[in-house]
């Protein structure tokens, strides 16, 4: 398996080939969530669709830890890719998996511990909350099988192909979609049977992937002799990783409050919050996919001495995704009623949500922008900067949800200006940074030396 170059070739047409994989990837995992909420609001009880919502809020923490240590190792293996220094590209592949194992049991056994308390903070709804804690409960037993999907995945993406992540995603996403029926529908599982379809979907592909890789000739051999972490590229794996995994657990944690709120409001305006999430992913697709490919073109244009090429890479990036997320803004200001109606068909979830999304729409556009920008900052290895400003919309994000929780409890449909409000004033600031930057050099971005 050779790798693939991007660092040469039209810059517009690398970025849309070596991003399409990425976006139809996400479009695929996406479904993990919006196929579970999809099957139980049809097939289950308004509370069962307020435990996966919340559920789901719960297990993206863990995604959100795992996606800033994937997207380290993406950029870590990138630059020693753009350099040609495949010896340290075979260190940060076996640093990677091991760092990514060890990780799992953690958060397994956290999980697990903080399971309960955690959903009593969240004011789980009493109607839902064994249905909740059962949900997480299962999807914390499959947590190795979320970091080992997605180590590979950054290995290769950051090895400069994003196709094969995208055929490993779409075989457990077959799988997910056909489980949950099975064991939703037929064997009356309810949101048990949601988990299960998850973790046992995750599990298939992460296995396929390390078989199939083995029989290509691929860089890496998989063998336990190669897994040894090196000390070296275990700190720069956390020194690039950690911030981004911080600043999405501080969005997260923003986001998690807001859940307070509204469960606080009852069981349908949790159920609202859990189908806008599912919007919010599918809306900020473009924009989240372009900016992790962004990364790694970034990372690996840098790491071979092609700086401007990177920049370029942004601009083109930033057009093609305001264009595709105003889409979906349209969709939301000219029927919400029908964007909630896929999902539930409760008059009370579809009244009370429709003026939520009407606002909250503002943020498909706005928070594009904000990813983008932040996929090229990381990409030149600025993560400790990006950490610092998605923590600042983070807690500024809080205190939002406070004033307008308490001034509007009565009014949901208020409560979908915060995410718009954050998102507008983090890409004014970030933007500016990013110009800031561009002014001051012209000249290559060097990475630290290697060992």
């Amino acid at each position: 398996m050779n790798q693939k170059s991007i660092t040469e070739g039209s810059i517009l047409k690398t970025l849309i080939v070596f991003a399409f994989p990425f976006l139809i990837a996400n479009i695929l995992q996406s479904l993990y969530g919006a196929v579970d909420l999809f099957v139980v609001g049809r097939y289950c009880s308004p509370e069962s669709v307020a435990a996966v919502s919340t559920g789901t809020q719960v297990t993206q923490i863990v995604t959100s830890l795992v996606t800033g240590l994937t997207l380290g190792g993406t950029i870590l293996i990138a630059e020693y890719t753009g350099s040609r220094r495949l010896d340290m590209v075979k260190k940060a592949i076996g640093t990677t998996l091991t760092v990514f194992f060890i990780v799992a049991v953690i958060i397994s056994i956290l999980m697990i511990v903080f399971e309960r308390p955690l959903l009593t903070i969240l004011g789980t709804p009493k109607e839902s909350f064994d249905l909740t804690m059962q949900y997480v409960l299962i999807c914390a037993a499959g947590t190795v099988f979320v970091c080992g999907y997605n180590a590979i995945s950054s290995i290769l993406r950051g090895y400069g192909d994003s196709k094969r992540p995208m055929y490993f995603v779409l075989i457990s996403c077959i799988l997910n979609i056909f489980l949950d029926f099975v064991f939703v529908k037929y064997c009356g599982l309810g949101v048990a049977g949601t988990a299960l379809a998850t973790i046992l979907s995750q599990g298939t592909s992460m296995v396929i992937a390390v078989v199939y890789l083995k029989k290509q000739d691929f860089i890496f051999d998989f063998k336990p002799a190669s897994l040894k972490p090196d000390l070296f590229l275990v700190k720069r794996l956390g020194k690039l990783g950690i911030p981004i995994s911080f600043q999405e657990l501080m969005v997260r944690i923003s986001f998690l409050y807001l859940m307070v709120v509204m469960n606080r409001c009852g069981v349908y305006a949790a159920a609202v919050v859990g189908i806008s999430s599912k919007y919010d992913v599918f809306a900020m697709l473009t924009g989240t996919s372009i900016a992790s490919a962004l990364a790694a073109i970034t990372a690996q244009n840098i790491g071979a001495g092609k700086p401007e090429r990177a920049r370029k890479s942004l601009w083109y990036g930033l057009s093609f995704t305001v264009i595709v997320s105003s889409a979906f803004w349209l969709w939301a200001q000219i029927a919400p009623e029908t964007m909630i109606g896929l999902f539930s068909k409760d008059v009370h979830i579809i009244e009370a949500g429709t003026a939520f999304f009407h606002y909250c729409s503002y943020d498909y556009i706005l928070i594009s922008i904000v990813f983008i920008l932040n996929g090229y900052l990381n990409g030149c290895q600025k993560t400790v900067w990006t950490m610092i400003s998605s923590t600042a919309g983070a807690l500024l994000r809080i205190p939002l949800v406070w004033y307008f929780g308490t001034h509007f409890a009565g009014n949901i449909g208020r409560l979908g200006i915060i995410a718009p409000t954050v998102s507008g004033i983090m890409a004014v600031y970030t933007f500016g940074y990013v110009l800031l930057e561009t002014k001051k050099s012209k000249k290559n971005t060097t990475f630290p030396k290697s060992s």
